[in-house]
């Protein structure tokens, strides 16, 4: 029997190639990615370590116990963890246990991968990786494969940390193959070359763009508002809420209707509604309002669909059941919405929409209210009651997405610190597990993957998320967010602007997304044109930080102590730093900086972009030591937009430094290797 840290040599090898070759499959082991005909295939972190023991084991018989033992060092999980995982692989692969062609279970013992694989190095891989140590560091590199996690019984437990990304060198260049040609003839080439590249990155651009939105569909925008609780009994107020959000939920999967995101209706609890208002300010066509009244055991749901241009009435309906027949609501309405608005679904999408799976009632009770609670951000008690609904059924998928959503707000907003992501990550990916193309588990497993420096394995997820639903505003949201990070700033322009067309209500959010591609274009007109008309902390910040590129000072250290004031947070007290910079308190800015350094580095909490700014106002207060170190860190935990880090002008002073150079290096080399990987 091997030892733990022989089983995990099986995968490790510090002198394994850079890529394996089996059918028209490429798994990549510098990018962490599974290619086929050249395009990614989407995988979770963990499935992708399973497949790659599978491969690099080819030919041979591996027990579940060594398999287990390989992927779970550290702890004891189930064999149903193991089960999930081979059945996600034959899904990537496209095949079944009843007709493999890649992975044979053999019966009661363990699996043997059976194609013909070939070592690459460098034929058919990613760029390689530089700077890095070779072993369990690299192997790490873009995914949280040294994460140990337990699933089972509604417990995550035993966690390890995970080695996030740090640079990347280009592949070799073909312009090294070319320097013996004759002076016209390498003309004549390069022009060759570079007109093909740029028809090249214009299809591969929009290629992988579903059917609906190259045509321009304008889908149908639709607002489902919370549920009135008519007795207005305070016990029952979740379900007004949680009961529209699983109706928004389940309408997601359908492009021909944009629906606005619960967050976006969650101001409506309990409200008497002016249609044409709650329209006006929603930027909808069509409203759902409905009520319901709890009588004991007994739940009576009405609703009314609302064309709100011509003010007519599409349909209406009452729905009653059994309280512990909840799961009936959203299936039902759902379909009447559908019916109504004579939507014509394709076949996945009505696949899709299909009603769930039978769920514990009790279990999807403590579903709805994790939901409710999330809405009102009250994280910690979603925790429990999602945590609970899971301990009760584990098979119901969304309710692990929404205690991984709640895991990462947590972690985000109440300091919970590394632990909380790594509680999120295995969450998403239980979720994926049970139903893979869960849009909300795409999206929120995206969104942790760039946060925590992985953007490579982020986009493959997003990009399968606009397969299932072109229209969908959050995956372009989250994929502009995304390639905003690896320095796609056109590319990343055009998917939130995409996302702003599907739902104009999108705009900055927590993590400041999207609408920073202009301000690192350099239009700060235009950033600060599009930031929303409020006063909140966050947007404060952004609005003095726009205002500062403007060299509108005054107007700028305002906004910055007013977001301060308000809520002294990550972002308002890096503002609260510009401030003291512009009243010439360097001390006093500096010490705050040092601080946020400290609590980051601390919690583990706070994205590589925050960090980013962390290095611009040590830059503007003249520490250009503290400045690079902020830097160094940022780039190499995931922030490497290397045509904004270049022309940064609040990193002018450290420009002709060696350690800038060495730093913007390592951004350009990871910035290339992305965009030859995903645009090429």
């Amino acid at each position: 029997m091997s030892t733990p840290n022989q089983s995990r040599q099986m995968w490790e090898r510090q002198d394994s190639p850079s890529a394996y070759e089996f059918g028209p499959f490429v798994l990549d082991t510098l990018q962490h990615a599974l290619l086929k005909d050249g395009k990614p295939v989407p995988l979770t972190p963990k499935t992708y370590d399973s497949l790659l023991v599978l491969v690099r084991n080819s030919g041979r018989m591996l027990s579940k116990e060594e398999l287990m033992r390989s992927l779970w060092p550290d702890s004891f999980v189930e064999e149903s963890n193991l089960t999930q995982q081979i059945s996600m692989i034959r899904r990537a692969l496209g095949e079944s246990a009843s007709d493999p062609r890649y992975v044979v279970t053999v019966p009661s013992l363990g699996y043997r991968f059976i194609a013909d694989v070939r070592s690459c190095e460098g034929e058919k891989s990613a760029p390689s990786l530089s700077g890095l140590p070779r072993g369990p560091a690299a192997e790490n590199i873009g995914v949280a494969s040294g994460i140990s996690e337990q699933i089972g019984d509604g417990q995550i437990n035993d966690w390890q940390n995970a080695d996030l990304p740090q640079s990347l060198e280009p592949a070799p260049s073909l312009i090294r193959q070319m320097r013996n040609i004759r002076p016209s003839v390498w003309r004549l080439a390069m022009i060759a070359l570079l007109v093909a590249a740029l028809l090249i990155t214009a299809r591969s651009f929009y290629a992988w763009r579903p059917r609906a939105v190259a045509r321009g569909v304008v889908p149908r925008n639709l607002a489902i508002l919370p549920l009135r609780n008519l007795r207005q009994t305070p016990e029952d107020d979740f379900l007004g809420f949680s009961l529209a959000d699983a109706i928004i939920t389940r309408l997601d999967y359908v492009s021909a209707l944009t629906i606005r995101p619960s967050t976006a209706v969650e101001k409506y609890r309990n409200q008497e509604i002016d249609i044409q208002k709650a329209a006006a300010d929603l930027n909808v066509d069509t409203l759902l309002t409905g009520s319901f009244i709890r009588e004991r055991d007994n739940l009576r749901i009405t609703y009314q669909l609302i064309d709100v241009k011509s003010d007519r009435l599409l349909g209406k309906g009452s729905i009653d059941l059994k309280y512990d027949d909840l799961l009936r609501v959203q299936d039902d309405v759902a379909q009447q919405v559908i019916q109504k608005l004579q939507v014509s679904l394709s076949p996945s999408e009505a696949e899709r929409i299909k009603a769930d799976a039978p769920v514990n009632p009790l279990a999807y009770e403590y579903y709805l209210r994790g939901l409710d609670l999330y809405g009102q951000h009250s994280f910690p008690l979603a925790i429990k009651m999602l945590e609970k609904s899971t301990e009760i059924d584990p098979n119901y998928a969304p309710a692990w997405a929404y205690l991984g959503a709640s895991y990462n707000s947590d972690a985000a907003f109440e300091f919970g610190g590394r632990e909380q992501y790594r509680h999120a990550q295995a969450a998403y990916e239980k979720a994926l597990a049970i139903r893979p193309n869960l849009l909300d588990a795409e999206i929120f497993l995206a969104n942790l993957l760039v946060d925590t420096g992985r953007v490579e394995q982020a986009v493959p997820l997003l990009r399968n998320a606009l397969k299932t639903n072109g229209n969908y505003a959050a995956a372009h949201w989250e994929l502009g967010y995304a390639y905003r990070f690896a320095g796609m700033l056109n590319e990343s322009v055009a998917e939130c602007e995409r996302a702003r067309e599907l739902d104009p209500l999108f705009t900055l959010k927590s993590n400041g997304s999207v609408l920073n591609t202009y301000l690192y274009l350099g239009d700060y007109g235009k950033f600060l044109a599009s930031l929303p008309a409020d006063d909140s902390s966050f947007i404060l910040f952004y609005r003095g930080f726009g205002e500062f590129h403007e060299k509108n000072f005054n107007q700028a250290s305002k906004d910055f102590d007013r977001a301060y004031e308000l809520d002294p947070t990550l972002y308002s007290e890096i503002g609260k730093a510009l401030s003291d910079s512009i009243h010439h308190h360097r001390a006093e800015g500096l010490e705050l900086l040092s601080e946020l350094e400290r609590q980051i580095g601390a919690r583990g909490v706070g994205d590589p972009e925050a960090t980013y700014k962390i290095a611009q106002a040590y830059a503007v207060l003249g520490d250009k030591t503290s400045a690079s170190r902020a830097l160094r860190t940022s780039v190499e935990s995931g922030f490497f937009s290397y045509p904004y880090i270049d022309k940064d002008p609040l990193l002018n002073d450290l420009h002709g430094q060696a350690e800038f150079a060495q730093i913007l290096n390592i951004a350009r080399q990871r910035h290339e290797a992305f965009k030859n990987s995903f645009f090429s």
